[in-house]
């Protein structure tokens, strides 16, 4: 069996995640290929040198230069913060890596057109974190929706709403920070819903938005793990330069309208997001914070006993399902990781299409960049004239 030697920049939130993901691959899949994990990178030696060791990884590097050029390494994995996903994600495809890179691809729409043309050019597998569209009911949702169940679709409303920057002394972690972010709560959350409504309904043809930042300075932050942030007592102040919430109504090239809104200043909601889109036959609902349950209506059922049903989407028929564990034993955040990173491998191994690629990247990126051109004409945006 081919055995895949992977290399993983950033070892915090996502690098957990995805260094856990690749450690529990084997164990759960059949895949066509091995992985191993050969060498995570960041600049801290102290902590990179810890996480090799706590996570499962051979190596570590402080450099990702110098991991890119290593010749027993065969992916790069970039969960860096934006600013640093294109010239990793180049210098990788120049040195024939595949790569996988979390989202938002780049910190511009220009930006993300590079790293997908230098992916093309060098011919190499590329994948972007769109993690969300590997829950087993989005998948379900999926088939729901091509099989025709609820219809030629004409409405589509998502939302993502988390509150963990709602106190104003919370401190100007690199999320706030437009030279290293790119994008506010519209990057940040409302990627994941824009990649879901493209996933399932189809691609957004204008949009009109506004956006706004509530908490317009911050304490310049001493350490960051996670979501989580300090500052020192009387630490001086930034400016916070990104968007706190975002909201954009939408025509998507189906024909259907659309709702979306994304704010981390929603008191009560952790990692809220939700989408249900309506069609002329039935409508479907997925909450992310009950994951394992999908929504469905269909206008086909008898009259009196018509309303929405609950489908829990944990047994072996739904897809991935059967890896894990027995009907009802519901699955979590962390596995929709494990999935993605299957079907990345499974497309490395048999030379295959990977999806979302870099492509799918470059179609958020030019939806979040039509977004922030209305919210500054105050007009409606054609996406395809960006």
């Amino acid at each position: 069996m081919k055995t895949i030697n992977i290399g993983l920049v950033g070892y915090k939130f996502m690098g957990k995640a995805h260094s856990n993901a690749y450690s529990r691959l084997g164990m759960f899949f059949d895949a066509d290929a091995a992985v191993k994990m050969k060498a995570i990178c960041g600049r801290d030696e102290e902590w990179v040198k810890s996480a090799a060791e706590k996570f499962g990884w051979e190596g570590y590097e402080t450099s990702w230069e110098k991991l890119v050029k290593r010749n027993d390494i065969d992916v790069i994995d970039i969960t860096a913060p934006s600013n640093a996903h294109k010239d990793i994600a180049i210098a990788a495809a120049s040195e024939g890596k595949h790569i996988f890179c979390e989202k938002p691809l780049a910190l511009t729409l220009s930006d993300a057109r590079l790293m997908y043309e230098a992916a093309k050019k060098a011919n190499i597998k590329h994948q972007i974190g769109f993690n969300y569209r590997f829950a087993p009911a989005v998948l379900l949702a999926k088939k729901l929706i091509d099989d025709g169940k609820i219809g030629t679709i004409r409405h589509v409303r998502a939302s993502y709403l988390q509150d963990f920057i709602i106190d104003p002394e919370f401190p100007l972690v690199w999320r706030l920070q437009k030279d290293v972010c790119g994008s506010g709560s519209l990057g940040d959350l409302g990627a994941h819903f824009i990649d879901l409504t493209r996933f399932l309904v189809g691609d957004f043809k204008s949009v009109m938005g506004m956006q706004k930042t509530f908490i317009k300075s911050r304490p310049i932050v001493e350490r960051m793990i996670g979501l989580s942030a300090s500052a020192q007592e009387d630490a001086p102040r930034g400016e916070v330069d990104v968007d706190d919430g975002s909201v954009f109504i939408a025509e998507l090239e189906c024909g259907a309208l659309g709702v979306f809104e994304a704010t981390r200043f929603a008191q009560g909601h952790k990692n809220d997001l939700s989408i249900e889109i309506n069609g002329d036959k039935g409508s479907l609902k997925f909450v992310f914070e009950r994951m394992n349950e999908l929504q469905y209506y269909s206008a086909d059922d008898d009259a009196g006993v018509q309303g929405f049903r609950l489908i829990q989407a944990s047994e072996g028929i739904h897809p991935y399902m059967y890896a894990w564990w027995p009907t009802g034993h519901v699955i979590g955040y962390e596995h929709t990781f494990v999935h993605e990173m299957y079907e990345f491998v499974q497309a490395i191994a048999n030379d295959t299409a990977t999806c979302p690629d870099f492509s799918d990247g470059v179609k958020c990126s030019q939806i979040i960049e039509a977004v922030e051109v209305s919210n500054q004409r105050k007009a409606i945006v054609d996406v395809n004239s960006l």
